[in-house]
C-alpha cells in the first residue's frame, strides 16, 4: 500500500507538561479499591465463580449434539487408541509397571473434563513428563531391584510417583488459586523448545535399554545421560539379538503407517492406528512364538484387572519431593498452556491460563490419591483429538471411558506384549520433537540472542538433568533479558527534513542534527541497571569530556579564589600601615529615617577601605561573570541545549531521579540548558512522587515532544531571542 504524498497542517501553541496538563485538565487516576468487593456476596457472585471454577457446568447444558456429539466419540475413541500404547510406553519411562500409565490415562483426563477450559489438549500421560518422574523414582530406589521385578522396590516406587503426583498437583492449584499463570511468560517459546528437544534426547537415550535387552545401573544428578549412554555403548556386545530384532521391525512398520497417514491423510476419515495395530500384532505374535522363553525378549508381564482402592500420600516424603514437583509442575503446565493457546487461536475461543492450572492440578492432585503419576498434555494426541473432529472435552471423557473398559477387562491381554515394542512406539513418537533442532538454522537467520536461549536451554538439559537444566534456563533467560536493557541502543537525534520527526543519524543519512542542539534518545528503560551506562554514554555522544570540564572549571575557580583572598590580605596591610579618619554620612542608600539618634549617627571607617569598597562596588556593577566558562578561559561546548527523548521509559526508581538530576546538574555547570521530552503521564507521576522536581527543575522543563522541546531551546539559546526558530512544513 503506498502512501500518497500529501502535506497536512497542524496549528497548535508549542507546549510544556506544565501547559499540557492546563489545557488537557490533568487530574491523578482516581484509586480502586478492589479488596473491597473480595467479600462482598451475591447471588450472581456465587453463580461467576461456580462457573468460573467449574467450567463444564457452563458449556455443557449448552453442547450441540446433533453437531459435536459424532466428531466427540471419533475423536475419544482415536485418542483412547492412542492413549492406551502410549499409556503402557510411558510408565516405563516413569520408572513404573505398565498398568500404572493406564490408571494415569483414566483418573486424570476424566477431572481435567470437569474443571479444563481447552477443548482439545488431551490430558494424560507425556514423555517429558514421563521421563522427569522417572528420573525422580529412579535416583531414589534402586533399578537393579526393580528390573528383578521386586515387589518392595515396585511398592516404594509407586508411592514415590503418587506422592509426587499430589504434590504437584498442590503446586498447580496453589498457583492457580493466587493467579500465578502469569509464570509461564518466563518460558519464551525458544525456551520451551529447546527443552522438550533436550527431554526427548532424554527419552531417547532411556529407551536404548530396553530395544538391546540390557541390564544398565541406575544414574541420576548431572551428567548421568552422558553416563547411560557410554555405558550402552560398552554394553552392545551383550544385547539380546531377539529384543533388538522386535524393536526394530515395530519402529519400522511404525514408521510406514505414519508415512501412510501423512500420504492419504485427506481421504481417510481416520487415520490409521498404527500404534493400537503394532501393539496387537506384537502380543499375538510374542504370545504364539514365546519370544520370551525361547529368544529372551523382556515382556510387559501380568496387568492386573480392576480399579485399586485409594491409597494416601506419605508426608514424609514431600521433603525430599518438593524441588522435583516445583519443577514438573512449571514444566506441565507450560506445556499444556503453550498448546491450549494454539488451538484456542485457531478454533476461536479463550484459554483461561489461571484456571488451566487448577484444572492441572486437580487432575495430578486427585490422580495421586490413586496411584497415577503426575501428567500433562501430549502433543501428538492433542492432534489427534484436533484432526479427528473433536469439538469439546466430551472427546477426552469419551476416550478416559474406553482406557476404563480396558483396564476392567482387556489389560490381561497384553501381558505377553514385548517391552521393546513400547520402547519402539516411544521413539517414534520422539520424531516431531527431535525434528526441532532445525529451530537452530531458523534462529541463527532470525534471532542470535533467541538462538544463545535455545543451545544454553540444551546444553543445560542435557548435562545437569530435567529439573536442573530448566532451572539454569530460566535463570539465564532473565539473565539475558537483564543484560538487554543494560545494553540498549544509544541514539542522536537528527530531524528528517520538512517533519517534525527525529531520528537516529547513523541511520537516517538526511537526519541532520539541529546546530545547538543535541537530542539523545535510548531504545530501553532508565533504571538502577543501566542509569550510570546511560549518563556515561550520554557525555560520550555529546562530543564533549564533561567531566574533564568540570573538573578544569573548579580548579580555575579554587585558584580564583585564592587569588582573590591574596588580594585582600594586601588590601587589609596596606590600609594597616597608614590610616586617617573621615567622617562621612551614608545617604545614597536612603536609610535616612528621620530619628534624632539615628540621624546623627556616623561611620567612621578608614579612608582607603573605603575607597576600595566604593571602587570595587563599581567594578563589580560593570565587571561579567567571572564564573563563566568564557572568563575562565575555558571551551564552551558547540551546543546549548541538550534534549533526552524519554519516550521509551516505562518506570523510574530513586537511581534513574538521581542519574537525571545529576545530569541537569553537570550539563548546566558547562552552560548547557537540559529538557525532557515524550515523557508519558505514569513516569511524570513517579517523578513528583520521588521528588524530582524542584526550584531550578520544574514541569516547564518537559515537553509533549522532541519537536516542542527542540523549537523552545532554538527560541531561548544563548544568542539571544535573535535566534532563528525552528521551522518546520508539516
Amino acid at each position: 500500500m503506498e502512501l500518497q504524498k500529501r502535506d497536512y497542517l497542524v496549528e497548535r501553541p508549542l507546549l510544556n507538561q506544565e501547559q499540557l496538563e492546563h489545557l488537557g485538565h490533568w487530574g491523578p487516576t482516581p484509586r480502586t479499591h478492589q479488596w473491597r468487593t473480595w467479600f462482598q456476596c451475591s447471588h450472581s457472585r456465587a453463580h461467576g465463580y461456580l462457573l468460573k471454577y467449574l467450567p463444564v457446568l457452563g458449556w455443557l447444558p449448552h453442547y450441540r449434539v446433533r453437531e459435536w456429539l459424532l466428531g466427540d466419540l471419533l475423536s475419544g475413541l482415536s485418542v483412547a487408541i492412542m492413549q492406551l500404547p502410549q499409556g503402557l510406553a510411558y510408565a516405563l519411562l516413569a520408572g513404573l509397571p505398565p498398568v500404572f500409565g493406564l490408571y494415569s490415562s483414566f483418573y486424570p483426563v476424566f477431572v481435567y473434563f470437569l474443571f479444563g477450559t481447552s477443548r482439545h489438549i488431551s490430558v494424560g500421560t507425556f514423555a517429558i513428563m514421563s521421563v522427569m518422574v522417572g528420573s525422580v523414582t529412579e535416583s531414589i530406589t534402586q533399578d537393579e531391584d526393580f528390573q528383578q521385578n521386586t515387589n518392595s522396590t515396585v511398592s516404594a516406587r509407586v508411592q514415590l510417583a503418587s506422592t509426587l503426583s499430589v504434590l504437584v498437583g498442590l503446586f498447580q492449584v496453589a498457583l492457580g488459586l493466587v493467579h500465578f499463570g502469569f509464570v509461564v511468560n518466563y518460558l519464551s517459546e525458544p525456551l520451551v523448545r529447546s527443552y522438550t528437544t533436550a527431554a526427548s534426547v532424554q527419552v531417547f537415550v532411556s529407551q536404548l535399554k530396553y530395544v538391546f535387552g540390557l541390564q544398565l545401573s541406575s544414574r541420576s544428578g548431572p551428567l548421568s545421560l552422558i553416563y547411560t549412554f557410554l555405558e550402552v555403548c560398552w554394553n552392545l556386545p551383550k544385547s539380546v539379538v531377539g529384543t533388538v530384532v522386535t524393536a526394530v521391525v515395530a519402529g519400522v512398520a511404525l514408521v510406514m503407517v505414519k508415512i501412510l497417514n501423512d500420504k492419504l491423510h485427506r481421504h481417510l476419515p481416520l487415520p490409521i492406528p498404527g500404534e493400537l495395530l503394532t501393539l496387537i500384532a506384537a502380543t499375538g505374535i510374542s504370545y504364539g512364538v514365546n519370544l520370551r522363553n525361547r529368544f529372551e525378549v523382556d515382556t510387559v508381564g501380568t496387568i492386573p484387572t480392576g480399579l485399586i482402592a485409594p491409597m494416601i500420600p506419605n508426608p514424609q516424603l514431600f521433603g525430599k519431593l518438593v524441588g522435583h514437583a516445583f519443577a514438573i509442575a512449571v514444566v506441565g503446565f507450560a506445556i499444556a498452556i503453550s498448546l491450549g493457546k494454539i488451538f484456542a487461536l485457531r478454533h476461536g475461543y479463550r484459554v483461561d491460563s489461571n484456571q488451566e492450572l487448577v484444572a492441572l492440578g486437580l487432575s495430578n492432585f486427585v490422580g495421586g490419591f490413586f496411584q497415577c503419576f503426575p501428567v500433562s498434555c501430549s502433543m501428538s494426541r492433542s492432534l489427534v483429538q484436533e484432526t479427528t473432529g473433536g469439538n469439546t472435552q466430551v472427546a477426552g471423557a469419551v476416550s478416559s471411558l474406553f482406557i476404563l473398559l480396558i483396564i476392567l477387562k482387556l489389560g490381561e491381554l497384553f501381558r505377553e506384549l514385548p517391552k521393546a515394542v513400547l520402547a519402539a512406539i516411544i521413539i517414534v513418537n520422539l520424531k516431531g520433537m527431535l525434528k526441532q533442532f532445525t529451530d537452530i538454522c531458523t534462529l541463527w537467520k532470525a534471532n542470535r540472542v533467541d538462538l544463545l536461549i535455545w543451545v544454553v536451554t540444551f546444553v543445560a538439559t542435557i548435562l545437569l538433568n530435567l529439573d536442573l537444566g530448566l532451572a539454569v534456563a530460566i535463570g539465564f533467560s532473565l539473565l539475558l533479558v537483564v543484560v538487554r536493557t543494560q545494553m540498549p541502543r544509544y541514539s542522536v537525534l537528527g530531524q528528517v527534513p520538512d517533519t517534525d520527526i527525529y531520528r537516529d543519524v547513523a541511520e537516517y543519512s538526511e537526519a541532520k542534527e539541529i546546530p545547538g542542539v543535541k537530542v539523545f534518545r535510548s531504545s530501553a528503560t532508565l533504571y538502577f541497571a543501566n542509569a550510570e551506562l546511560y549518563s556515561d554514554t550520554l557525555k560520550q555522544r555529546c562530543g564533549v569530556d564533561v567531566d574533564r570540564l568540570l573538573a578544569q572549571k573548579k580548579k580555575r575557580l579554587r585558584k580564583q579564589e585564592r587569588k582573590l583572598k591574596q588580594q585582600q590580605k594586601h588590601k587589609q596591610a596596606a590600609s594597616s600601615n597608614g590610616t586617617s579618619v573621615s567622617i562621612s554620612v551614608d545617604t545614597s542608600l536612603g536609610d535616612i529615617k528621620g530619628s534624632g539618634v539615628e540621624d546623627s549617627r556616623v561611620k567612621v571607617s578608614p579612608a582607603n577601605e573605603l575607597e576600595d569598597v566604593v571602587v570595587s562596588r563599581q567594578e563589580d556593577a560593570k565587571a561579567p561573570d567571572v564564573s563563566t566558562l568564557k572568563a575562565l578561559g575555558l571551551p564552551r561546548p558547540d551546543f546549548h541545549s541538550l534534549i533526552l527523548d524519554l519516550g521509551a521509559l516505562s518506570f523510574v526508581d530513586t537511581v534513574c531521579i538521581k542519574s537525571l538530576k545529576n545530569i541537569f546538574r553537570d550539563f548546566r555547570e558547562i552552560e548547557v540548558e537540559v529538557y525532557i521530552a515524550a515523557c508519558h503521564s505514569p513516569v511524570v507521576t513517579q517523578l513528583e512522587a520521588g521528588c524530582f522536581f524542584d526550584a531550578s527543575i520544574t514541569k516547564k522543563h518537559l515537553f509533549v515532544s522532541v519537536h516542542d522541546a527542540v523549537t523552545f531551546a532554538l527560541q531561548h539559546s544563548r544568542s539571544g531571542p535573535n535566534s532563528p526558530v525552528l521551522a518546520t512544513k508539516l
